[in-house]
Order: structure tokens, then sequence, then C-alpha cells
């Protein structure tokens, strides 16, 4: 599997999978023109909106009423180095639920892949190809 990312110029960057593009970008304060999400904004919506994708599809093969339900993400930084520290997802169903199904959910959205992919660290490899002189 993979993707690119191309820069657009300034703190702007397309990035490509397939048929579709996302674009990242720093804020205007941040010497970016606020063009898209920055890569941590994209980070961290990319856990919730699995976790929404996970419990979503488990609502429906049990029959929970869930249409129109939100997953809100907040998250603050670490230093040493500097990285997204902590990540708090609110799952907001707009059903009730019995407590053993909302301990299901919870395993549901515990068992995602991008938060499995950061509770079991994946390996980074970075390499730079550059033009020969």
């Amino acid at each position: 599997m993979n993707l690119t990312v191309i820069s657009r110029g300034g703190a702007r960057y397309d990035v490509t999978s397939g048929t579709h593009t996302l674009v990242t970008d720093q804020p205007i304060k941040d010497g970016g023109g606020d063009a898209g999400m920055s890569p941590v904004e994209l980070f961290v919506g990319s856990l919730g909106s699995c976790v929404a994708y996970f419990v979503g599809r488990y609502c429906a093969r049990h029959q929970i009423p869930c249409e129109g339900f939100t997953v809100d993400v907040e998250w603050s930084y670490a230093e040493q180095p500097h990285r997204v520290g902590a990540v708090e997802l609110r799952v907001n169903l707009p059903s009730v639920v019995t407590p053993e199904q909302r301990e299901k959910l919870l395993k549901v959205a515990h068992g995602c892949t991008v938060h499995q992919s950061l509770v079991v660290p994946s390996k980074v490899e970075v390499n730079l190809v550059s033009r020969k002189l």
C-alpha cells in the first residue's frame, strides 16, 4: 500500500492515495495558508474516523440505531520529543445502550486499526533520495 505527498509551496502538501487527495497546511499564524487540516489534525482525525467506522459497523451488525452519531476528539501535546501526548475520544450515540453493549462498543473502538497502530508502535523508516550532483 502506498500514497504520495506532494509539496504545493509554503506549508501546503497534497496527500494522494489512489483517486483521493487531501490537502494539509498550517494555520496562517504558523506560516501556512490554512488551506486544509494540519498534519496533526489529520493524524488525530484519522484516529477519530477509524473509531467511528468500527463503532458504526458494530452498531449496524447489532441493530443499534446510530445514524448521525459523532466522535469528538480532544488532544494535547507532550514534549521531549514534541508529539501528540494524549488523545481523548467521546463517542456520542443517539440511542440508549445496555451496559453489555457499552462494554462491547468500547472494545470495538479500542480495536480499530489506527488505535492498534498507536498501541503497538509501527516500524517507521525514513529514507532520503536526492538527485546526484
